[in-house]
Formats: structure tokens, C-alpha cells, sequence
């Protein structure tokens, strides 16, 4: 029999989540992207060449596998266009291997005008969004007006869909936020144009995903961003649009629950979170520029630097419970090598047991040794320094979940596997 794994980040994002879907995908038969847009990236380093990839599933790279893009995710015709173009220079075979469901909504120009007038809006209190249109497309697919991949196939619907939203979100943009509308037939032709090549590949995922789990295929369901961007569990409003926890594999894909059979959470050895929001353990001083530094700390997508503190058990253990982790991979220990002393964060102060109040919460920490030697590329536990293997013990023992893998770089090779996932 098969086995569906679901791959997610239990922090806020940018855990290396690509990096180990990629390697995991050498046990499966097809990847499946559940949720997020084109505000995700997902890095893959194989032999020295760095991809980033945005859309497509980070299986893409391994011949013959099927990638599938469900309904959970909002669709850029235009970014997914240029992000195959780009693979298949390289001579990898994209379109023999993507499937797009029918149900994906799309997302149009007028959402990131929408997405880019809304945080210039806000000023100093904007959510931190990558302006990239995520946010109003999910709007609109919960108001039941959005135009999805399968709409494109009867031109006549599409026509009148896209005159509905552009009258409502015309009228917005010109009347509220007092900036440049969009014209009907400018849009709908450059639609049916980019909609041309990639709509042979639309498939009915969810019964694409039964064929698999009957002919005993193994699976891996990926997310983007990461537990606490999730839009009913993460530290709201400073969130993303859709539901990155666990849940949402089977919400975003059309996997039954009960075929579920592994959850891999993906955490750094420390705390990273990109934008505004809550954020207990955060350094930002001399300490939180050296992890910047040395984890290489800048968004696969936006550039943008990301903010970083030590680990934090207490938030850590909620993401263990929300999304029912088997197992944690462990990324980036090697980030770590030069300090003296490591902190992990095992409370708050005064009984406070989340993170999503509005007054701030204050880490109690517990204090371990560095290993101030370089473990960059070490591929097995027995060379890895007593020390090391003290604080991966320690968080374990917090979290009460295995540690079943740890990444020491971003190549495939440098990755210690504890135990078997597949």
C-alpha cells in the first residue's frame, strides 16, 4: 500500500519545507501543492544549482512524477507561465508532468492592484502582505464571485464573469482607494491567450489523487507559508489568506482525512517570521543579525529580511497539536554553529500560554551550550557534536514529537534521516 504524507511548516514559513519535499519525492509517485499562490517560495539546491519555485510543487525536478496543483491554491496564469518557461530551458519536462485542478481560482490584476492600494491604506499598521494579489483572490473566491481555471473553457461564461468583477472592483479602486481602474477587453484577451497552453493540462485532481490511493501510489501533499500564517490558527490578522495547517491538505487537494498517514512538520533550529506580527523570541540586536546573516535570512520571493529570534517551544508545541505532527524535520542546525550559547524559549511569563493576545508575551528561557564547530553537510548522526545532538534531544523531549530528520545545508545530500517516513 501507499502512503500520503503531508509536508507543512509548523513556524511562519520559510522553514525549508522545498528543500525537503524535493528529497522525499524520490519515495512517491506524485506531489500535490494544497494551498497559498505565488507569495510562496520554495528553494531547491541539486548539485550546486539553486531553483526557486513559486507555484509549481517541489517535486517538479524528478522525471515521471505527477505534479498537482489542487484547488486549495489561487492561480497566477501569467507567474506560472514564466516559472515553466523557465524549468523547461533547463530541460525539465513540466508540462508532461502538471496537473492544474479545474477549480483553482484565478488571480487577476485587478486583486494585486487591490492587494498594493490596501497596505498603502493601512500605513504604519499594514499587514506585511507580499502585494502579490493572494489576499483579494481567496475574497473572492469566499464571495463566491471568483473566475476559476475552468471558467476559461466557455469563453461566453468568462466574458460575463469578468465584466461582474470589474464592474464591482473597478468601482473600488477608482471611488475608494482613488487609483487606476483596468479595461475589460485588455484583460480578457490577455486571459485566453495565457490560458492556452496550460489548459490541457487541467484535471479533476481529486479523482486523479483516488487513481493513486487505488493503484497503492504514495503521495506527498505540500503547503506554503507556515502554521502560524494560517488564517484561523496563526497570529491573526498578520496571516495569510488560506489555511496552512494540516487541515488544509485535505480542504485544498480533495484527500479524505482518514487517508492521511504522516505529518512532517518543518522547523528551523531557530524562529523566523517575514512582515508584521507578534514574534516572542525575536532578537534584534547584534544576535538576530548574525542569524540573518549566516542562515542567509532574505525571501525566496520578496527579498525581503526576514526577522529572527531563538526557538520557541511553547509556540512550537501548539503547532504540534493543531496539525497532529508524527514527526519534525529539523532545518538550518548549521546556523548555529558559531554561538556560544543557544536559547530556547519553554514558557511565558505570568501564565500567559499563547501568542495571539494583544499585550506582548515574554519568553522564559532555558539556556544550553553551543557547539561552536562548522556541521555544514554532515549526513549522519554519529558525527554530529555531543552538543548538537543535546539540543535536538532537548526539543524533542519539549515537543513530545520525534525529530526524524535534520538538514545541516541545502543540498539534498546534507540531510541526517533518524528514521523512516516512507
Amino acid at each position: 500500500m501507499g502512503k500520503n504524507v503531508v509536508v507543512l511548516g509548523s513556524q511562519w514559513g520559510d522553514e525549508g519545507k522545498g528543500k525537503i519535499v524535493d528529497l522525499l519525492t524520490e519515495c512517491v509517485q506524485g506531489v500535490v501543492r494544497f494551498q497559498g499562490g505565488h507569495n510562496a517560495g520554495h528553494t531547491l539546491v541539486v548539485d550546486g544549482k539553486k531553483t526557486v519555485l513559486h507555484l509549481l510543487p517541489s517535486g517538479i525536478l524528478h522525471p515521471g512524477v505527477v505534479c498537482m496543483i489542487g484547488n486549495g491554491v489561487v492561480l497566477s496564469l501569467p507567474e506560472l507561465q514564466k516559472e515553466m518557461a523557465l524549468l523547461e530551458s533547463s530541460g525539465v519536462a513540466v508540462q508532461s508532468q502538471l496537473k492544474i485542478s479545474g477549480a483553482c481560482p484565478l488571480v487577476m490584476p485587478y486583486h494585486v492592484a487591490l492587494d498594493l492600494a490596501r497596505e498603502t491604506k493601512r500605513g504604519v499598521r499594514l499587514i506585511g502582505t507580499t502585494g502579490r494579489g493572494i489576499g483579494p483572490a481567496y475574497e473572492d473566491k469566499v464571495a463566491r464571485r471568483s473566475i476559476r481555471f475552468a471558467d476559461l473553457l466557455d469563453t461566453a461564461h468568462f466574458a460575463e464573469l469578468l465584466q461582474e468583477n470589474l464592474d464591482y472592483h473597478n468601482f473600488i479602486l477608482k471611488n475608494y482607494f482613488m487609483t487606476s481602474t483596468f479595461d475589460y477587453t485588455q484583460i480578457y484577451e490577455e486571459t485566453l491567450a495565457q490560458a492556452d497552453a496550460l489548459l490541457p493540462m487541467m484535471a479533476d485532481i481529486p479523482m486523479l489523487i483516488v487513481a493513486h490511493r487505488q493503484q497503492g501510489h504514495s503521495l506527498l501533499f505540500e503547503g506554503a507559508q507556515g502554521t502560524f500564517l494560517d488564517i484561523d490558527h496563526g497570529t491573526y490578522p498578520y496571516v495569510t489568506s488560506s489555511n496552512t495547517t494540516a487541515g488544509g491538505a485535505s480542504t485544498g487537494s480533495g484527500l479524505g482525512p482518514r487517508y492521511i498517514d504522516y505529518v512532517l512538520g518543518i522547523t528551523k533550529a531557530y524562529t523566523t517570521r517575514v512582515g508584521s506580527g507578534p514574534f516572542p523570541t525575536e532578537l534584534t540586536g547584534a544576535l538576530g543579525d548574525a542569524l540573518v546573516e549566516h542562515g542567509r535570512e532574505f525571501g525566496a520571493t520578496t527579498g525581503r529580511r526576514r526577522r529572527c529570534g531563538w526557538f520557541d517551544a511553547v509556540a512550537m508545541r501548539r503547532a504540534a497539536e493543531i496539525n497532529s505532527l508524527s514527526g519534525l524535520c529539523m532545518t538550518k542546525l548549521d546556523v548555529l554553529d558559531t554561538f556560544d550559547t543557544i536559547q530556547i524559549a519553554v514558557a511565558y511569563e505570568k501564565g500567559a500560554d499563547n501568542i495571539y493576545g494583544r499585550t506582548p508575551v515574554k519568553p522564559v528561557y532555558e539556556e544550553m551550550p553551543g557547539w561552536k564547530t562548522p556541521i555544514a553537510g554532515i549526513d549522519s548522526w554519529a558525527k554530529l557534536p555531543e552538543k548538537a545532538k543535546a539540543y535536538i534531544k532537548r526539543i524533542e523531549n519539549l515537543l513530545e514529537v520525534p525529530v526524524v530528520m535534520v538538514s545541516t545545508g541545502p543540498e539534498r545530500k546534507n540531510t541526517i534521516q533518524l528514521a523512516p517516513i516512507f
